[in-house]
């Protein structure tokens, strides 16, 4: 049984325009030990697809459609408010990608840290002190790699630096010792030189704690440097799921040649990156079959008649493309 298991799952928002379809018939395992990036252009669904394990989309708008997911075997849209809750308290920890939005500024860092470890305490039935919330605080803010850990708790959000605060998300995160610790664009609102740093702490935290790891992004780079498998989304869909080697050395679907061939190579200078002509559909009114088709330079008539299946095209490589498969 894999500890992650998504099956058929859809999901739509309703609204004044009528109802997007974001997430359409997503099929995922994720194994214990695993570390997997999902990528995709903004508006793929990645982010919705990460909310959706915690039930973190609200509703309505946000509507299941139909489908499965599944942690540790237990069915998480079936939980109720107290296995919901002991599920987000410790069983997945998440990681947001703006910290200065999910850090309150009128608090400070030891405050917000106690108040996520009172919570897991709640979870438990223990109701340590003050003293044992703030040794575990600063035990937390010296795993993450944070200086000064005891002068920090008493600092408030803004005096600290995006790479600061994105790792006390971080340390909160793992305040419930997590078996799967999903990132959602960890490093997006942090310069280059920070990014790496953050990566670099996740690779160690979870080979350390050894713990399962999703990794929203839309950067391969930072899937290169972090994950062993890659998830390509599109439109709401898995278009190929292979290991992170083959990704890189053989892709199969257009839509993945094509996000690769729009990185710049900085080891070939004389290498124009080039885009993906067009954008992402309307999600209200997606195009019939294939929902890359109108953007794919191999589209045939059966793309824009039938929705491809994923199918494998060597061991763990499965792709969802009527053309690679012809």
């Amino acid at each position: 049984m894999s500890l992650l298991e998504i099956d058929s799952y859809r999901l739509a928002f309703d609204g004044f325009e009528g109802t997007a379809t974001v997430l359409d018939g997503i099929d995922l395992r994720v194994e214990e030990g695993e570390s997997v990036g999902i990528v995709g252009e903004t508006g793929c669904g990645k982010s919705v697809l990460a909310r959706s394990l915690l039930r973190l989309n609200p509703s309505p708008p946000a509507r299941v459609l139909g489908g499965a997911i599944r942690f540790a075997g237990d069915d998480v849209l079936a939980m109720g408010p107290t296995a919901l809750d002991t599920l987000r308290r410790g069983g997945i920890g998440m990681v947001f990608q703006d910290p200065a939005t999910y850090l309150n500024p009128v608090f400070t860092i030891g405050q917000q840290m106690a108040e996520v470890l009172r919570a897991h305490a709640g979870a438990t039935g223990r109701r340590p002190g003050a003293r044992a919330f703030r040794a575990r605080s600063i035990a937390l803010l010296r795993q993450v790699q944070l200086p000064e850990p005891e002068s920090l708790l008493f600092r408030y959000p803004h005096t600290l630096s995006g790479g600061m605060r994105q790792r006390v998300l971080i340390a909160m995160a793992l305040a419930g010792e997590p078996r799967l610790l999903v990132a959602d664009e960890p490093t997006t609102a942090l310069d280059v030189t920070v990014q790496r740093q953050v990566l670099d702490l996740i690779v160690e935290l979870i080979a350390g704690m050894r713990l399962t790891l999703l990794l929203v992004t839309h950067d391969l780079g930072v899937v290169g440097a972090v994950c062993r498998r890659v998830v390509v989304m599109y439109a709401g869909c898995v278009v190929e799921d292979a290991p992170a080697d083959r990704i890189f050395l053989s892709p199969q679907h257009p839509y993945t040649r094509g996000l690769l061939a729009a990185v710049p190579d900085l080891e070939q200078p004389d290498h124009h990156p080039v885009g993906i002509p067009g954008s992402i559909p309307n999600l209200r009114t997606p195009p019939a079959g294939c929902r890359f088709h109108p953007r794919c330079p191999l589209a045939m008539p059966i793309c824009r008649e039938r929705r491809p299946e994923q199918e494998e095209v060597a061991p763990s490589h499965r792709v969802a493309c009527h053309a690679v498969m012809h």
